[in-house]
């Protein structure tokens, strides 16, 4: 089964009951080159000096520690961004909720805010662990992925600030613009179907067993953290897009509900800014499910 589809085609500032993820991997349901809009602006601060120096991208590090950067700027919480050309199997699937919404090129996008919200805050660079070389961690639920970040004196970044990370001042649909690029970001693999009848634990003790090893060996598609530098957003963050799903906090809301999914992952899904996926339960977990963490700016 592929990804299901996902109906929030006009107004991007729409959650959607669908899901970026395949079918369940784990003991609970699991979660699931290109013309952009011209060069990514230049962060007003210099570049960290002790981050990653392989990393030339620009970004802001005041107020924020080692391994995280500053996103700060004025967010627009509604946004509209229309789809000019659907992916082939979208366009002849549109009837099946089993094939994710993939869209190939947006026209520019606009705010329907009348007002924009300021945003500022330190963002992970990169996924959890956020070390460089190593991969990252899946299979996580987003109580453990809460867990995890306030461990380490940070928390979950909340949909908002996932939002601007990624998209930046100019709500671009992708990190890197426009249209849809699998060179540029983790994206559009081919989906490996699972294997049900091998029901995959959380990371830790996957990884403490042969055979969930094996099945996730095979389902897997992660790139090692820093492996691909092309999939940055404005603000210097890196696999926004692809790569892992990311768990997000959503303000407002009770136990279980607080858990989002964003950014998509390695297959082939939507995989941009702006959806967030809300239906997975904070124990839920999948083998494509992971996070990083942020962190209030000083």
């Amino acid at each position: 089964m592929r990804a299901a589809l996902v109906l929030c085609l006009a107004v991007a500032g729409c959650r959607s009951p669908a899901t970026d993820a395949p079918a369940p991997a784990a003991s609970t349901p699991s979660p699931s080159a290109a013309a952009s809009l011209g060069p990514a602006p230049a962060p007003s601060a210099a570049p960290s000096s002790s981050s990653e120096p392989r990393f030339p991208v620009a970004a802001d590090t005041r107020g924020c520690p080692d391994g995280m950067v500053r996103v700060e700027g004025e967010y627009c919480p509604a946004v509209i961004q229309n789809c000019v050309e659907h992916h082939k199997e979208y366009r002849a699937n549109k009837s099946d909720k089993n094939v994710s919404e993939r869209c190939l090129r947006y026209e520019p996008s606009r705010c329907l805010s009348k007002e924009r919200k300021h945003v500022a805050v330190c963002v992970d660079r990169f996924e959890y662990p956020n070390v460089v070389g190593e991969l990252p961690r899946v299979l996580t639920s987003w109580a453990q992925a809460k867990k995890a970040c306030e461990a380490s004196g940070k928390r979950l970044c909340t949909e908002d600030e996932f939002n601007f990370a990624c998209e930046g001042p100019e709500m671009r649909p992708y990190v890197y613009g426009l249209v849809r690029d699998a060179s540029t970001c983790n994206i559009d693999k081919e989906y490996r179907y699972p294997d049900h009848s091998k029901v995959l634990p959380t990371y830790d003790k996957c990884l403490e067993t042969p055979r969930c090893q094996e099945e996730l060996a095979r389902l897997d598609q992660r790139e090692k953290i820093g492996e691909r530098t092309s999939c940055v957003s404005w603000a210097g963050v890196y696999d926004l897009n692809g790569n892992a799903n990311e768990w997000v906090e959503l303000p407002g809301k009770k136990p279980p509900n607080r858990s989002g999914l964003k950014g998509g992952w390695w297959g082939p899904v939507r995989s941009r800014c702006r959806p967030t996926v809300t239906f997975h339960k904070e124990g839920d977990y999948g083998y494509e499910a992971g996070f990083r963490c942020c962190k209030d700016a000083g």
